[in-house]
């Protein structure tokens, strides 16, 4: 009996060590929320976690502390899973995790994967393989923030180490992503905040629009990569408090999020 306790006993070590605590990391933009909440390292059923990547922008202090993938970090992330407690049933945590492919098992403890700016995204070999073997498993990937030309191009090419041979593919009105809990045939391209200064609701050049719904299926026919390309999901979150930020365009980016979170949990 002594020795099945110890094993036991290992055994729960081992698991509470295999899922890492929340953190907060240092912010490209060098905002915050001003308090934690108070569930950040409470267990809940479900938890969104944000991509920390590398990227080619040569931050010195390295992907883990700061760079691209700290866009809109940690004030939308916040703001958007306070959406999920308020229009789902979805046992959800506060806060968000921030995960690293760094062939530890930490990421395959977070089923659902967010990653911004991927337009500057640079995975290695190991990293696009570790994410491929997530998604096989069962993950879901769901990319952001990214606009025109270039920035699609050096999205292809990170993913196309992921997935070499599936192909990147225009998702239909009646997909049922988009009426899991929703009906979004009607979707419009989500700016940011820049267009609170700019008036544009398109990024970077001509190519920066109209908004494109596509995806990467899974040999089930299931969504394992959702791709919001040309649009600015994260920002509509971070800012849906701010009256001068649009409501209709916040409200949608919640929906589009509510309906991806169902639609991974029950399909």
């Amino acid at each position: 009996m002594l020795v099945v306790a110890a094993v036991l006993c290992c055994c729960c070590w081992g698991l509470l060590h295999a899922q890492k605590p929340f953190r907060e990391y240092d912010t490209v933009e060098g905002h915050a929320e001003s308090a934690i909440p108070p569930d950040a390292n409470v267990p809940h059923e479900w938890t969104r976690a944000r991509l920390m990547y590398p990227d080619y922008t040569g931050f010195l202090l390295g992907y883990r502390r700061r760079g691209s993938w700290t866009i809109d970090y940690p004030r939308s992330d916040r703001h958007l899973l306070f959406g999920v407690k308020r229009l789902t049933r979805i046992d959800s945590r506060s806060v968000e995790q921030p995960v690293a492919l760094d062939n530890s098992d930490d990421v395959y403890n977070w089923p659902n994967l967010y990653a911004v700016e991927v337009g500057h995204w640079q995975l290695n070999e190991e990293e696009a393989a570790q994410l491929r073997d997530f998604l096989n498993r069962g993950g879901f990937l769901m990319v952001d923030d990214f606009h025109a030309n270039t920035e699609w191009q050096v999205f292809v090419e990170g993913i196309k180490k992921v997935f070499p041979d599936r192909e990147i593919v225009d998702l239909p009105k009646a997909e049922p992503i988009f009426h899991t809990l929703y009906d979004l045939d009607d979707k419009y391209q989500i700016p940011g905040a820049q267009y609170l200064r700019s008036g544009r609701t398109y990024e970077k050049d001509e190519s920066g629009r109209p908004e494109h719904w596509r995806a990467i299926y899974d040999d089930k026919g299931r969504v394992v990569v959702a791709i919001c390309h040309n649009m600015d999901l994260g920002d509509a979150w971070e800012w849906s408090d701010e009256p001068e930020y649009p409501a209709e365009w916040a409200n949608m980016a919640y929906r589009i999020a509510m309906n991806y979170f169902v639609y991974d949990l029950t399909h």
